[in-house]
């Protein structure tokens, strides 16, 4: 169903009415929250099945070598709605917990998101799920372009509310029921168990409410299958028109809390911890399935835009996430925290089947959509591509010579295939050192070539200090 435009033509003093076809595909980003490298079918994982984002990539294509702005949820989230790099505009750091609703915490109003650009070229726009940007009013999605909002603002939220009926749950815990265990996991009889490798679970619902639009609803459906919900009448309601969706799942962030009906689905994997994560996999990828047959309903399947990813690398001991034979986890600066799962599909424009293995980052997305959609502009400091000529032969080489990240002590740069990693502390810039690694021989980050190689390391630092003067000093 192409999109039309109605405008009026005059012709001497007559008044008629003509229509011409414009381009404007509807654009829908599914997020992933905390989902490791490895976990999808596509990616290699074989004991949890997702056909429904496998079939995304089968349609279109999958990148090997994708990028986000950020280890952890918010800074990454940030880089995607504005195509640039969030340590340019001092949001480097990730709020949790009563940090989200102090004044000042949340992206500036100044910047101009995906959904800003959008939403200015005539797209009906909607977020629905996780926010993370901001948790006052100054800093509410609505005021960011976002037409429609139903989710929650903070970092994460329970799937049920309490007592959590029809799910199994799995909280962190600093002290266990009855005293330590040797496997760190206390198991009760309630469908409500405990493990203490992380200490406790954070405060997730304190003041965190999902709302609707600004006020606050009761929602007692499991929460992927409400997002899911809101998403396919998100697309019946605006099928007649240009539409960007930003479906942000909070699956598979803790807390850990499995459906029943999923539960049973995974009985056969012993081990609780991972059993409770492959049922919240399956759910949610059985959300994108949904979101993906309305598409088809609406015959919409040729105009949309699809995009799936990961907002950050998996946290391994929190949810059992596999990033496959990436070193590191969410938090850091290694492959395992910054290059995510990451598949795409236009049917009948990006030709299906591909495997993409040259860099890409979370910020083409903003650059993709404005390029391919009439009437859209992105702002001129977005820093991502136009991904579609290089998926269809027009353009060669790599999208991105140079991708950059510092969060703190924190900091990396991957120049061609040569990566350099520090992993000081928040505020310790200096001190610890520079690893140096060739990502073309060693993906996983095993081999420290530092020593070895002196002037590649010192040319890498260079490039790496030329783009930190440009950036600004943190918010917070």
């Amino acid at each position: 169903m192409k999109h039309f435009l109605k405008i009026p033509i005059l012709v001497t003093a007559l008044s008629t009415c003509g229509t011409y076809a414009t381009e404007q595909p509807n654009i829908i980003v599914l997020l992933a929250d905390d989902l490791g490298y490895h976990e999808l079918g596509c990616q290699g994982n074989t004991d949890i099945p997702t056909p429904h984002i496998d079939a995304i990539a089968s349609n279109g294509v999958r990148f090997t070598d994708a990028y986000v702005a950020g280890p952890n949820c918010s800074p990454s989230r940030a880089g995607f709605l504005t195509g640039r790099t969030p340590t340019r505009f001092g949001y480097e750091f990730n709020p949790i917990g009563a940090v989200n609703e102090e004044p000042g915490i949340g992206m500036p109003a100044e910047e101009v998101t995906i959904a800003e650009a959008l939403h200015n070229g005539g797209y009906a726009t909607g977020l629905i799920g996780k926010w993370h940007q901001g948790g006052t009013a100054h800093y509410h999605p609505f005021r960011h372009g976002f037409d429609e909002f139903f989710g929650f603002t903070h970092e994460g939220h329970y799937f049920v509310p309490p007592p959590w009926d029809g799910t199994t749950t799995l909280l962190r815990r600093k002290f266990l029921p009855g005293g330590p265990t040797e496997s760190g996991y206390w198991y009760g009889d309630k469908k409500l168990h405990f493990h203490n490798l992380l200490g406790n679970e954070p405060d997730y619902d304190a003041n965190n409410p999902i709302v609707r639009g600004g006020q606050p609803v009761v929602e007692t459906e499991y929460l992927t299958d409400a997002l899911t919900r809101e998403a396919v009448d998100f697309i019946g309601r605006h099928d007649d028109k240009p539409f960007f969706l930003f479906l942000s799942y909070n699956a598979v962030h803790s807390p850990l809390q499995g459906a029943d009906a999923y539960m049973e689905k995974f009985a056969h994997i012993e081990d609780m911890h991972r059993r409770i994560f492959a049922a919240m996999l399956a759910n949610m990828d059985d959300s994108v399935g949904a979101v993906m047959e309305q598409l088809r309903k609406s015959g919409l399947e040729e105009d949309t835009l699809v995009f799936f990813l990961s907002d950050n690398g998996g946290p391994t001991k929190e949810l059992t996430s596999s990033n496959g034979v990436l070193r590191g986890q969410k938090g850091q600066m290694y492959e395992g925290g910054v290059r995510v799962p990451f598949v795409m599909q236009w049917e009948g424009t990006i030709p299906p089947g591909q495997v993409y293995e040259n860099p890409i980052s979370s910020f083409d997305i903003f650059a993709t959509a404005a390029a391919n959609a009439e009437h859209v502009t992105a702002p001129k400091q977005v820093e991502g591509v136009d991904l579609i000529p290089y998926l269809t032969g027009e353009k060669e080489g790599r999208p991105h010579e140079t991708l950059y990240w510092r969060q703190g002590g924190k900091a990396g740069l991957r120049h061609g295939d040569w990566k350099i990693v520090r992993m000081g502390k928040r505020k310790e810039f200096g001190p610890s050192k520079w690893e140096l690694y060739d990502l073309s021989e060693d993906i996983s980050e095993e081999n420290n070539l530092a020593q070895s190689n002196p002037e590649q390391l010192e040319e890498l630092i260079k490039i790496w200090e030329t783009i930190n003067d440009e950036m600004s000093e943190p918010l917070f």
